[in-house]
């Protein structure tokens, strides 16, 4: 996907956004992409029928990026996320993507390994919740047995445990393809495992994964590689929140720096993409337009751009060259056919923030579309 989008002078407004594209060698209906988002849906973290649905109903977007899904038993964070490690959950994805319309969206399933932001309420027996170092988050997590708890400690992973990890990610990224993903999306933001490894709070090692940016990075480019290695590097993409503030990441002052030194690493692995976050519409702190210039100028691959996006928004931003495609989420949750209710300007259902987590149907695949809606 080159830095700059072609546009025809016999283009209309707002067909920059709707119009065919190409992520690598896969085809996109449009540049428009639903961004990946928990909903809790998957007891026994096995994907299943209904979220089959929901997934089909959204087949609008150009590209899908599914919700977090666990590589391992360590991985699992929150209650009822799937996971993509069992053979009953690679035949719960194969349901959902079995579903798809043939000619509807591509998808990528991102693989989050939540690290320290779990409980062991929400983990099988015999799963340890690890992170780079022994240090815990503030705040609690919600378990189904028992309500809000206490993060944890975590145990500080050994040599061997960042081994198995990498190794658990790219056999998860095999399991996707085998499912019949488009791709893989890794989640290195949002305060989850690979991120806990950048900052500088979470990670205190003092051994080749810690100190320097050099040593925080290595894991994430040890799985980026791996995973690169498993499937290939046009289905591979990764997630970053630079900046972000979710799950107990403090600003620190060699961010920029960092970031920075990232990019240029990202770009040697050479991944399809990059899918940068900005929580900034939902009260996180503002990221530097430098940061987002930066990933643009140094890293090679296709950038997407999520935070707080509307139609017109997207539109500019793609047409200027800021990015090559637009990633969108509470949008898309509450208004399965946003494609053409953006396209027609026709008013947007308000998302019902009360069963953003709950089990069952009611908040997930009972928004209205406008052939109904009234």
């Amino acid at each position: 996907m080159g830095k700059e989008p072609e546009l025809s002078m016999k283009e209309s407004p707002m067909s920059i956004l709707f119009s065919p594209t190409r992520l690598g060698p896969i085809s996109l209906l449009n540049r428009l992409v639903m961004a990946p988002m928990t909903r809790s849906r998957a007891p026994g973290n096995v994907p299943n029928g209904l979220m089959a649905h929901y997934y089909a109903q959204r087949a609008s977007a150009g590209l899908i990026i599914t919700e977090g899904t666990s590589p391992s038993p360590n991985g699992l964070g929150y209650p009822r996320i799937p996971g993509i490690f069992s053979k009953a959950q690679i035949e719960g994805w194969k349901t959902v993507m079995e579903a798809m319309p043939r000619k509807g969206a591509r998808m990528f399933l991102q693989i989050m390994h939540c690290g320290r932001i779990s409980h062991a309420l929400n983990m099988p027996e015999g799963a340890r919740v690890i992170a780079p170092s022994a240090v815990s988050a503030s705040g609690t997590m919600y378990t189904d047995a028992s309500g809000l708890q206490p993060f944890p400690v975590p145990e500080a992973m050994t040599g061997d445990d960042i081994r198995i990890t990498i190794t658990e990610y790219a056999d998860a990224a095999r399991n996707a393809v085998q499912a019949g993903f488009d791709g893989v999306e890794l989640h290195g933001a949002n305060g989850y495992l690979l991120e806990q490894f950048i900052r500088p709070n979470t990670n205190l090692r003092t051994d080749r994964y810690g100190g320097s940016i050099e040593n925080r990075v290595r894991f994430v480019l040890e799985v980026v590689d791996a995973v690169i290695g498993a499937v290939g590097r046009e289905r591979v993409g990764i997630r970053l929140s630079p900046f972000g503030v979710f799950n107990d990441m403090p600003l620190y002052d060699d961010m920029e720096s960092d970031y920075t030194w990232l990019a240029r690493e990202l770009d040697v692995s050479a991944p399809a993409y990059i899918h940068l976050v900005d929580h900034s519409s939902m009260g996180a702190p503002l990221v530097p337009e430098r940061i987002r210039e930066t990933f643009r100028t140094t890293f090679r691959g296709a950038l997407i751009l999520s935070g707080g996006y509307d139609a017109e928004r997207a539109e500019s931003d793609l047409a200027s060259g800021r990015c090559d495609l637009v990633a969108v989420g509470r949008p898309f949750l509450a208004n399965p056919d946003l494609v053409e209710r953006w396209k027609s300007g026709a008013p947007l259902n308000v998302p019902d923030m009360d069963t953003f987590y709950t089990p069952g149907p009611r908040g997930y695949t009972d928004y209205p579309v406008l052939q109904s809606a009234g």
